[in-house]
């Protein structure tokens, strides 16, 4: 999908407040309040805008403790089983295939440590998972949004 810098501008102004109205994204970007809706409607359609949500600080929750987990799973275990597997659990809150020895990784939150622990014990005991391997984050150091705020774009690898 193609999108020029109105469109990059504009979803930079939508994640740095999700909550600002047409206007002000208008007056921010140089367009209409109208012209700015269009083009969100229009982001919306061809899915490169998904959704508005809140984001709220997990330990407000009493989500305080969290985990990368490691799933090495037996044969051929398709990612579509894996992902339905760990769905069931609320505390996994991104799931993915790799490359490397695992098959997926889990980001897991809970209340603490023994939370991690519970959690662990039931993803294991899913009949295709041979094995995890697992690290608890001591501390984040970067936590950004998916575009900065600026609109950069990404530099290449």
């Amino acid at each position: 999908m193609e999108l020029d810098r109105l469109d990059r501008d504009i979803i930079g102004a939508l994640v740095e407040d999700a909550r600002a109205t047409y206007a002000e994204i208008g007056q921010r970007v140089g367009l209409s309040a109208s012209a700015v809706k269009r083009r969100v409607d229009r982001l919306r359609e061809i899915g490169a805008i998904t959704g508005f949500t809140a984001r709220v600080e997990p330990s407000a929750l009493g989500w305080t403790t969290e985990a990368y987990v490691e799933l090495f799973c037996a044969g051929k275990t398709s990612p579509a089983d894996i992902g339905v597997a760990v769905a069931r659990h609320p505390e996994v809150v991104a799931a993915c295939t790799i490359t490397g020895e695992a098959d997926a990784l889990l980001h897991i939150r809970a209340t603490d440590v023994r939370h991690v622990e519970r959690v662990i014990e039931r993803i294991a005991a899913e009949p295709f998972v041979v094995r995890t391997k697992s690290s608890i984050v001591l501390s984040r150091l970067i936590d950004a949004p998916l575009i900065t705020p600026r609109n950069e774009s990404p530099s290449p690898a």
